[in-house]
């Protein structure tokens, strides 16, 4: 018999699905639903609400794919979502009943992505344990670069070079409330001529979540006189400042830009950051490592913090009963 009430998110439970994620121990504001819903269109939503008796006691933000329920592939990092008074023993339980329901609803897989330890507002791993008690499969790992903004940081040599190098160009950084020059001059081009793509967020849903989360989303542009030579876009939340896009104008010659750009970022616009996260440097779902785009992240002092994905049987949820002594 289940201890947990378990609903699919609906229209209505917007008001207490935000205020959860507000006094949450390990969210951020992209699981808020102004974020999650503004690509909508592209995903069928199976997000959870949990309840014990009537109280919410946590959130998983997911959606379907045919007969596999993912942590919102929408989103960079997900996991089920509670508040810091939660005990191991209640996250245990949450995630057999998780399970179980999956299991009654025909879904025979479920595959979670967790959140790195870097945003967590405080110790949050409850689900790793709970993902080893149910026997997950470990189906990717990424490495995210990482500097720690409460330790000494070594930037090497040659990043040093670059910084010097854009001071004799006089290069400026701005930051700036719009991302049409960025998008349009700098990532949409280098996106196009290194990888045929386009950016995840079109200019119309990132300008979107600007206006929602304005204290969250940034962007940083540098510039060589009046024209733009390189930027970046940061996703800002409590303990992280995180690179969701970085790139300079490649037919640009090498004049220090980007060097310039995060020498100013980490040393100054987010030096009272926990964390300064510059993102992955991953291919081909983990197993490949950009070995270039690595070295020049840890040229500034960055080490490897690792982001791990599961994918466990819903019928697995027998296996997390009787494990309590």
């Amino acid at each position: 018999m289940t201890k947990y009430t378990i609903k699919k998110y609906e229209q209505n439970d917007y008001k207490i699905w935000n205020e959860f994620i507000a006094q949450a121990k390990n969210a951020t504001f992209l699981f808020h639903r102004d974020f999650m819903e503004y690509h909508q269109d592209r995903f069928e939503d199976f997000s959870l609400l949990i309840f014990e008796d009537e109280k919410l006691s946590a959130i998983l933000p997911a959606n379907k794919v045919e007969e596999i329920i993912y942590s919102h592939q929408g989103l960079t990092y997900g996991g089920l979502v509670y508040t810091e008074k939660i005990k191991q023993t209640s996250v245990i339980e949450i995630f057999r009943d998780i399970l179980f329901f999956l299991n009654e609803n025909k879904i025979q897989k479920f595959q979670l992505k967790t959140l790195p330890s870097i945003y967590h507002r405080k110790p949050s791993d409850e689900i790793l344990y709970s993902l080893f008690l149910a026997e997950a499969k470990l189906i990717r790992r990424d490495s995210l670069s990482v500097i720690d903004l409460k330790q000494e940081n070594k930037i090497s040599k040659i990043r040093k070079r670059g910084f010097q190098k854009a001071v004799s160009n006089q290069l400026i950084i701005k930051e700036q409330n719009n991302f049409e020059s960025f998008w349009n001059e700098v990532l949409i081009p280098n996106l196009k001529i290194k990888h045929n793509a386009n950016p995840v967020h079109s200019i119309e849903e990132i300008n979107s979540l600007k206006a929602f989360f304005p204290e969250n989303i940034h962007q940083f542009n540098v510039y060589s006189g009046d024209k733009i030579v390189a930027g970046t876009t940061v996703f800002e939340t409590e303990t992280v400042a995180h690179c969701q896009y970085i790139s300079k104008n490649e037919n640009e010659e090498n004049q220090g830009s980007l060097d310039y750009l995060f020498y100013y970022l980490i040393q100054e616009r987010f030096a009272e950051k926990r964390f300064f996260d510059f993102g992955i440097s991953n291919e081909n779902q983990g197993k490949n490592l950009n070995e270039g785009l690595s070295y020049w992240k840890e040229s500034f002092g960055a080490s490897t913090i690792i982001h791990d994905f599961y994918e466990v049987e819903t019928s697995n949820y027998n296996k997390l009963n009787g494990i309590f002594v």
